[in-house]
C-alpha cells in the first residue's frame, strides 16, 4: 500500500471499513478493526446521539452531513461514526491523521475533493486527532469548509474549546461522545467471543475486564483478544488467566487534558462541599491515574487558602506538612499524609472571605489610579523627611488605649472606606468578625471618623 493509500481511504472500504468478522481467526488485523460496525444499528453506545430523533440519527436518515467535531475519549466510535455517516450520504471518504499528515497531505486532500466535485460527487474529509494540527494547519481547512468543498469531520479526545481554532469551531457542530457503560462493554464482549469462537469469562473475570476497559471499547476488544490468544484451548478464563494476559489494571488518565482537570475539579469541589468520603475517592482516582502526588499536594495548599482560609488557619499548615511528609517518604507511604490533609480540609469550617477580599482589592488596584500614600503613613527616616511633613500626625497604635488608634484612616485620600474583608460566621472567623465589629464601634465613637 502506498503512502497516499494509507492516508486516503477513498470509500471507507479499506482497512478501516471491514465488515464484522471479515478476517479469519488468527488474522493480523486486530479484532477491534474486524468488528467495526458496518451499519448504524450495529454501533454500541452513544444512544444520546443515535437513538430515534437524536441529532446524528436524524442527519443519517436524512442523508445530509454538516461539518462537525466528534469529541470523546478513546475507543468510543468516533472514526466508525464518521465512516458510517459518509457512507449514508454516498460521499467519497478521505481520511487524514493529524499525527502523520502535514500541509502537503492537506493540499492533496483538497485537490482530490476538487477533482471529485467536478464529477458531481461529494466528499467527506475526516481528520483524526485534529487537535494535533497547529493553528496554521487548521486554518488551511477554513476556506474549503466555508465554500462547501467537503464536509469536515474532526475527531478529538481533547476539549475543542481549547484545541480547535475558534474560526473552524464556529463552522462545525460539536457532538460529545461518551465512554461506553458496562452494558455496552458486555455487549461488545459477547460479539468478540462469537466472532473468534473464543473462551467465555467467569463473572469475576468479566467484571474485571470491563473495569479494565474503563469505557474504551477498543481497549476491551484488544485485551480480550490477547487473553484468548494467551490461553488458546481454554474454554473459560478466570481472573488469574485474565491478569496473566493483560497485566496490572490501569486507569485512564490524560495529563494536561480534560480528564486530568476534571479529576482536580471533582476533588476541589468535594473538599469545598465538606464531603471527606468523596474527597478521598477523587484523590485516589487522581493518584491511580498517574498524577504526580506533588501536584496534588500543591492543589491542597491552594484549597486551604481559597476555601478555608482564616476559618481554620491550621488547614494551611496541615497541607504544607503533608507536602513535606510526601517529599520525605515518597510513594506510597507519603500518600497517607495527603489523604489525612484531604480529610482535614473537607471537615474544616469553610471561608472564602480572604479569597474574595484579595480578588476585590486586586481588581480595584488594577482599574484605579495610582493614589499617593498619605503623608502620616509615609516613611520618615531622615530629619529632612520629617521637616517636610512625612510621618507627621501618625498615631502609634501601641500607645493608644487598648492598642488601637480609634478613628484612624490608613487608606489613600479620596478612596472611599470599603470593607473588602468580611469574615464568615464560622470557625475562627466568627471570633475575627466579633473583633472587627468591636473596632468599628470604637471608630464610630471616635471624634475623627475613620
Amino acid at each position: 500500500m502506498s503512502t497516499q493509500d494509507a492516508l486516503f481511504d477513498s470509500d471507507g472500504d479499506g482497512d478501516g471499513g471491514a465488515s464484522p468478522v471479515s478476517a479469519p481467526v488468527g488474522s493480523t488485523v486486530p479484532l477491534a478493526e474486524r468488528l467495526r460496525p458496518t451499519t448504524l444499528d450495529d454501533v454500541v453506545g452513544q444512544r444520546h446521539l443515535l437513538a430515534a430523533g437524536r441529532p446524528l440519527r436524524v442527519a443519517f436518515d436524512a442523508g445530509r452531513l454538516p461539518s462537525m467535531i466528534l469529541w470523546g475519549p478513546p475507543g468510543v466510535g468516533k472514526t466508525t461514526l464518521a465512516r458510517l455517516l459518509a457512507a449514508a450520504t454516498g460521499a467519497h471518504f478521505i481520511v487524514l491523521s493529524a499525527v502523520l499528515s502535514g500541509v502537503k497531505e492537506i493540499r492533496e486532500a483538497v485537490e482530490q475533493a476538487q477533482a471529485l466535485r467536478r464529477t458531481g460527487r461529494a466528499t467527506v474529509l475526516f481528520v483524526d486527532e485534529v487537535h494535533r494540527f497547529n493553528k496554521s494547519q487548521q486554518d488551511a481547512f477554513l476556506p474549503h469548509v466555508e465554500a462547501g468543498l467537503f464536509s469536515f469531520i474532526g475527531a478529538t479526545t481533547e476539549n475543542p474549546s481549547f484545541e480547535v481554532n475558534s474560526a473552524l469551531l464556529s463552522r462545525a457542530t460539536v457532538f460529545v461522545l461518551e465512554s461506553l457503560d458496562e452494558q455496552d462493554l458486555a455487549q461488545l464482549l459477547v460479539r468478540a467471543q462469537t466472532a473468534i469462537q473464543g473462551p467465555t469469562l467467569d463473572d469475576a473475570a468479566q467484571a474485571q475486564l470491563i473495569n479494565f476497559a474503563d469505557g474504551d471499547g477498543r481497549r476491551l476488544l484488544n485485551a480480550y483478544e490477547s487473553a484468548a490468544a494467551t490461553h488458546k484451548g481454554l474454554r473459560q478464563l478466570g481472573v488469574a488467566e485474565l491478569e496473566a494476559a493483560i497485566g496490572r489494571m490501569l486507569r485512564r488518565g490524560d495529563k494536561g487534558g480534560d480528564v486530568f482537570y476534571d479529576l482536580i475539579s471533582a476533588l476541589h469541589k468535594s473538599v469545598r462541599g465538606s464531603s471527606p468520603d468523596a474527597a478521598l475517592y477523587w484523590l485516589a482516582r487522581m493518584l491511580d491515574a498517574g498524577m504526580d502526588p506533588r501536584y496534588a499536594a500543591r492543589r491542597l495548599v491552594r484549597m486551604a487558602s481559597e476555601d478555608i482560609g482564616l476559618a481554620d488557619p491550621r488547614a494551611l499548615r496541615m497541607t504544607l506538612d503533608a507536602a513535606d511528609v510526601f517529599e520525605r517518604l515518597g510513594s506510597p507511604e507519603g500518600e497517607l499524609a495527603l489523604a489525612q490533609a484531604v480529610v482535614y480540609l473537607a471537615v474544616a469550617p469553610k471561608s472564602n472571605a480572604v479569597y474574595k477580599a484579595w480578588n476585590d482589592v486586586r481588581a480595584l488596584v488594577q482599574k484605579d489610579g495610582t493614589r499617593p500614600v498619605p503623608a502620616h503613613l509615609r516613611n520618615a527616616p531622615t530629619r529632612l523627611m520629617k521637616d517636610i511633613g512625612r510621618g507627621q500626625g501618625y498615631r502609634y497604635a501601641h500607645d493608644e488605649e487598648g492598642g488601637y488608634a480609634a478613628g484612624e484612616n490608613y487608606l489613600p485620600p479620596g478612596l472611599a472606606q470599603t470593607s473588602f474583608y468580611e469574615p464568615v460566621p464560622r470557625g475562627l472567623e466568627q471570633r475575627i468578625g466579633d473583633r472587627l465589629a468591636e473596632l468599628r464601634r470604637l471608630d464610630e465613637r471616635a471624634d475623627k471618623p475613620r
